[in-house]
């Protein structure tokens, strides 16, 4: 598999180093000279020295025949141009961005890159699981139909508790597609009763996430 990897940084220094050890073919595309020697002597000659938000680096690069790009320099605007390049001007299979600023993964998404990866939201997410009694935690992103799947627990306060699932308002786009109650599992229907201390496992657009935890979560 050959991969262009766009930002000589740390993230992707180390990207570089696990993909050439894992025996892919890999080029790091950089700007700055010094990291270029730099790199080109751990390395050897897998190191461009260009602007990667230009096409006639990626050309040089050889993104015509790449399978996967992968942008990680630390301007938003930077790897939103070079996925967009990637995706329409070389018909790279698949794009993969880093996004420093998490507001931008939205626009990231609408224009059609494929992975995107927000180190401020993953962080975020770290927290919110390690929070002790956390009532409501994003669990996962699914990119293709921007949904999330989320956890919640309800609490003998919470507005759906002791309600059958028919009888709740969910959101337009929410599904729940589990209950852990004690150590049992229960695939619930609509006459399914959402019990003081269950633990909802629900599937909702990501736009709808703040609506659905107004609904099951007191806080």
């Amino acid at each position: 598999m050959y991969i262009i990897v766009v930002g000589g940084g740390k993230v992707g220094y180390y990207l570089t180093k696990t993909l050439l050890g894992d025996r892919h073919e890999v080029l790091l595309i950089e700007r700055d000279r010094d990291k270029v020697e730099t790199y080109s002597e751990r390395f050897g000659s897998v190191i461009l020295q260009g602007d990667g938000a230009e096409a006639a680096v990626l050309a040089s690069a050889g993104a015509a025949r790449a399978d996967v790009l992968i942008a990680v320099t630390g301007e938003d605007e930077d790897n939103l141009v070079i996925c967009q390049m990637a995706k329409h001007k070389f018909h790279i299979g698949k794009t993969i961005a880093r996004v420093n600023n998490p507001k931008n993964e939205l626009l990231f998404k609408k224009l059609d890159t494929d992975v995107t990866v927000s180190q401020t939201n993953y962080i975020l997410g770290l927290i919110e699981q390690a929070i002790p009694d956390r009532a409501f935690i994003h669990l996962l992103s699914l990119r293709h139909a921007d949904l999330a799947i989320i956890e919640a627990t309800i609490s003998a306060e919470s507005p759906v508790a002791n309600k059958t699932i028919g009888e709740v308002d969910l959101p337009v786009s929410c599904v729940i597609a589990a209950i852990a109650r004690g150590a049992d599992v229960i695939v619930p229907s609509p006459d399914t009763e959402i019990m003081p201390f269950d633990e909802i496992i629900a599937v909702t657009h990501r736009t709808e996430e703040d609506e659905l935890r107004r609904l099951l979560i007191t806080e």
